[in-house]
């Protein structure tokens, strides 16, 4: 048997039991893997999760290794907000945006290496956003009160803005909605109630540009529905938390922190001068509305995770 055969068979022996050694993470056979939340529009947000991947690995090459090509990335979009917490758990992500309660479950599972490197900036310097509850402008609902027993609609259970957040003001205020469905994206809980499907739901709240025009989760379906911003209101708000981060992976290296350290601070300067350029600006637009990134850690979000610590010893009482 051929010794090149041989060593298969026995790696791939070895694989089932304990692994082979992987390239390292950056390499062109292992691409460092940059997640991203699914969003309304998963191909829109893949064409511009391609181009930030293409700038950051130019980045990274020439400030880490000093030429062209010498640090490969891939982007990838899964299928849920929590999957993207799952794997940076299991390795299978390194660097990922992800949203804020998944930010929280990852800090909670203390197994899980990962920790906050951006954080992002919407509209005039916002480095917070909150929830909106929506209803159509004929539907009679003008308090929260009125969504006593009412059909809601949120988008999925791990999101902040999108389940979380409306679910722990609708306990702090004693309402009970009735049916509760889960439409997956921000749009799809838009158009629903657009489309009277439900009665009111629960999306992300930005507030308006310089323009005045509403930049919060209505605007995704105006292409499609030109008189959303009429047809469906804001009936309330929630409290503000800070706006998601975006996280590395701690043990993309193993052990060698000084290598972990020197990508780090590429990837943090790679994407806070990426979003400043002119292209930049326009793609991370089109992501997730965001309007700039800034340097951060995980000292950024010590009173979020003491107020979703609280939130969990109030449900278990």
């Amino acid at each position: 048997m051929k010794p090149t055969i041989l060593f298969s068979i026995v790696c791939l022996t070895f694989t089932l039991f304990a692994g082979c050694k992987k390239e390292p993470v950056g390499t062109e056979a292992n691409p460092l893997k940059m997640f991203f939340v699914p969003s309304e529009d998963t191909e829109g947000v893949m064409l511009s999760a391609e181009v930030i991947a293409k700038f950051l690995e130019s980045y990274v090459s020439k400030e880490v290794y000093g030429k062209e090509k010498g640090f490969y990335i891939k982007a990838a979009i899964p299928s849920s907000y929590v999957a993207v917490v799952e794997a940076v758990g299991t390795g299978r992500a390194d660097f990922a945006a992800i949203n804020t309660f998944g930010y929280v479950l990852l800090k909670n599972k203390k197994q899980y290496p990962g920790e906050a490197i951006l954080k992002t900036i919407r509209g005039k310097n916002e480095t917070s956003y909150k929830a909106q509850i929506i209803a159509r402008a004929d539907s009679g609902i003008q308090t929260l009160e009125d969504l006593n027993g009412k059909k809601f609609a949120y988008t999925d259970p791990a999101s902040t803005a999108g389940y979380v957040m409306p679910s722990q003001l609708f306990k702090a205020k004693g309402i009970t909605v009735g049916e509760e469905v889960f439409a997956h994206r921000h749009d799809n809980v838009v158009t629903m109630v657009y489309q009277g499907q439900v009665d009111a739901g629960a999306t992300y709240y930005s507030p308006p540009g310089s323009d005045g025009v509403p930049r919060d989760a209505r605007g995704k379906v105006k292409t499609q529905f030109p008189d959303v911003f009429e047809k469906v209101k804001i009936v309330d708000f929630t409290d503000s938390v800070p706006n998601a981060p975006w996280i590395l992976r701690t043990n993309i290296f193993g052990e060698d922190t000084e290598k972990y350290e020197k990508v780090k601070k590429a990837i943090q300067e790679g994407m806070v001068a990426f979003s400043a350029t002119e292209e930049g600006k326009e793609v991370f637009k089109n992501l997730y509305s965001i309007t700039g990134l800034a340097l951060s850690s995980d000292k950024d979000f010590v009173e979020l995770l003491e107020m979703f610590k609280k939130i969990e010893g109030e449900e278990s009482h």
